[in-house]
């Protein structure tokens, strides 16, 4: 049995990563239904379409990650799943990207807050603090699976060793090569990293939320959840990831990073500059 198998069953296996995933997941709906209650709305509307909201967010990951072009030397993304369509469903090997499950998750919620005539804005607002602890929870799924590390660190004391079956080997680096990285060498742990990120952004965005509530607006939370998880992201991407998919000279995520924090800027001023003239003009 594997260090990622938590219980072999003899016919199936339990993956700690699918361990983890739920936990998050279970974490995550039931932070949005004490939120929403917080906020005056109606939980139950959470648990009623947590199914929808989760199943569209694991889709959506999976697929980000299935038409990726990975440069870890696994030889996974496209090209791998276009020859073997049937392991696209094995998602407890790993292998969901966080942006393709926000767009899913997303749609998601499009799906519940219009079935149910509730302010989309306003719900996200509800959602994202519990993802960003799910994100920060998911993260340890990486560190079972032996995945997504950074470089070495140089270090005889911080960071991971990596078995030899899971060492990173790309054009660029072998981390396969005992001779220059002993089984001793520790790697940046990336999945702490990010994963300490999204705790503390959880955290802030716990106490924004209770802490200025007579002055936020609906979508401020969801702003700010942009803005945080958008900069940490692409921290680490640039700095800590050697095998990252890259657009250019920058890693894939990284340029998604951009985009996705200049979208909360922008729904920030939005909030805060353009809705309350047009709010003004219309009472006066």
């Amino acid at each position: 049995m594997g260090p990622s198998v938590a219980i072999d069953l003899g016919i199936f296996q339990i993956h700690w990563y699918g361990i983890i995933l739920t936990i998050g997941m279970i974490l995550a709906t039931y932070i949005a239904a004490l939120e929403a209650k917080r906020r005056g709305e109606n939980p139950n509307i959470v648990w009623d379409g947590v199914l929808v909201v989760i199943g569209l967010g694991l889709v959506g990951a999976r697929l980000y990650h299935v038409f990726s072009s990975p440069n870890d030397g696994s030889g996974s993304g496209w090209e791998y799943y276009r020859q073997n369509p049937l392991q696209i469903l094995a998602i407890w090997q790993g292998g969901l990207g966080i942006y393709g499950g926000l767009i899913g998750g997303l749609i998601g919620l499009l799906v519940v807050t219009w079935r149910n005539k509730v302010k989309l804005f306003r719900w996200v607002d509800c959602v994202v603090p519990g993802v960003l602890l799910a994100q920060a929870i998911g993260r340890w799924g990486n560190f079972a699976n032996q995945e997504l590390y950074g470089g070495p660190t140089g270090s005889s004391w911080w960071g991971i060793t990596i078995d030899a079956a899971h060492r990173t080997r790309t054009g660029k680096i072998d981390f396969t090569d005992l001779q220059t990285y002993p089984l001793d060498t520790r790697f940046h742990p990336t999945f702490f990293y990010e994963s300490a990120w999204n705790f503390i952004g959880f955290v802030t965005l716990m106490w924004i939320g209770q802490r200025f509530k007579n002055v936020l607006r609906d979508g401020d939370i969801t702003a700010f959840y942009f803005i945080w998880y958008g900069i940490g992201r692409g921290w680490v991407e640039m700095f800590f990831r050697p095998d990252a998919w890259t657009i250019g000279q920058l890693p894939t995520a990284v340029w998604v990073s951009f985009g996705i924090i200049a979208v909360g800027v922008v729904l920030l001023l939005a909030n805060h500059t353009i809705l309350p003239r047009r709010q003004l003009v219309a009472g006066g």
